[in-house]
């Protein structure tokens, strides 16, 4: 129930001029503490409720954890990788 208050709070964030990019910092922080429980859930068959506790969910779930640290990065504007690319000096 407290990350799912962590993950409202931080959306909530993002549509606010004043927080939006402490709280893109603070999800993606988020997302990569949470990715060890994930892995757990994965490998030790943890049951949570009625989610199912298989591999159609925890692969893809793992495999997009690193794509989630980005996208909320990259929609912030704290990284710009791999679309903006610096220029060379001339």
């Amino acid at each position: 129930m407290i990350t799912g208050i962590c993950e409202i709070a931080g959306a909530i964030g993002l549509i606010t001029n004043q927080y939006r990019k402490a709280a893109g910092i603070a999800l993606a922080l988020y997302a990569i503490a949470v990715f060890p429980a994930n892995i757990k859930h994965a490998f030790q068959h943890v049951q949570v409720g009625n989610i199912p506790d298989s591999w159609w969910y925890h692969a893809p779930r793992l495999a997009l954890q690193p794509v989630l640290v980005w996208a909320a990065l990259f929609c912030v504007e704290f990284i710009a990788w791999p679309f903006k690319q610096d220029e060379p000096e001339a």
